[in-house]
């Protein structure tokens, strides 16, 4: 039984299991969709949900903590620029986990799509870019 055990192990070891979230909450928040499996989601999901809470208030402290938690000065920037005013007036829930039917080649593992509630559609961020 699993009494009182909380969190995801993911078969890694600590520091691997860090720096898998922090490069993988950077991804997400760069590209506000990412395929993954089943489980990096579930433990993925809570990290960036407390970032987007955290850059809804925009001080200099926070912008620390976040950067201090995710490490990518790319994506704390857009978090904080981007993310946090999108996110303004929605209390909680900014992302979704979409289980896939098709699973992944090779082991077999079930995957599914990480992405942010309210997205940009990809043919708004193509004219933006032009």
């Amino acid at each position: 039984m699993r009494h009182r055990v909380a969190g995801f192990k993911l078969g890694r070891t600590t520091s691997h299991r860090q720096a898998m979230t922090r490069n993988m909450a950077a991804s997400l928040i760069e590209h506000e969709r990412i395929i993954t499996t089943v489980q990096k989601a579930k433990a993925v999901k809570p990290f960036v949900e407390k970032l987007v809470t955290l850059s809804k208030d925009p001080s200099q402290h926070n912008r620390r903590r976040a950067f201090s938690k995710l490490r990518s000065k790319d994506g704390a920037k857009k978090l904080f620029d981007v993310l946090g005013p999108r996110f303004q007036d929605r209390p909680g829930g900014y992302c979704r986990i979409i289980k896939l039917t098709k699973r992944r080649l090779g082991d077999n593992g079930e995957r599914a799509i990480l992405e942010f509630v309210e997205r940009t559609p990809r043919e708004e961020l193509d004219a933006a870019a032009e």
